[in-house]
């Protein structure tokens, strides 16, 4: 289990493809009309959804690039809360979408984004030197 979180993994190449796959997961999920989504009566399964979505982004990513440290890893972090921000942004001017723009939908994204690079270092922690 620890080669999936060390820089010498062989699954490499799998982890990067996953990782553009729930990018692109992302970004058809949230700039899908609002019509087309199904209604949910759960207490804030939005935010939920975005926390789940972003924490996947940065933890899947760092699986594709498990040696990011430093400067790196910020730019990951920072690349994810644009990313939130962009689409925020986006859902409020593409009005054929019937979407809002919801500041604490970008809160969720940067705290999901956070919180997935957390999940990453605690599970290559937990798992090294364990065959």
């Amino acid at each position: 289990m620890n080669q999936i979180f060390s820089s010498t993994s062989p699954y490499i190449k799998q982890a990067r493809f996953i990782a553009i796959l729930w990018t692109l997961l992302i970004f058809v999920g949230c700039f899908t009309p609002a019509y087309k989504l199904p209604e949910m009566d759960v207490p804030f399964v939005d935010k939920w959804t975005h926390f789940v979505m972003f924490g996947g982004f940065t933890f899947l990513w760092l699986c594709a690039k498990p040696a990011l440290h430093g400067k790196q890893l910020l730019l990951l972090i920072v690349v994810a809360i644009a990313l939130g921000i962009f689409i925020e942004f986006m859902q409020l001017t593409l009005t054929f979408l019937k979407r809002s723009g919801e500041f604490l939908d970008g809160v969720a994204d940067a705290v999901g984004s956070i919180m997935g690079v957390g999940l990453f270092f605690l599970l290559q922690r937990l798992t090294r030197g364990k065959a």
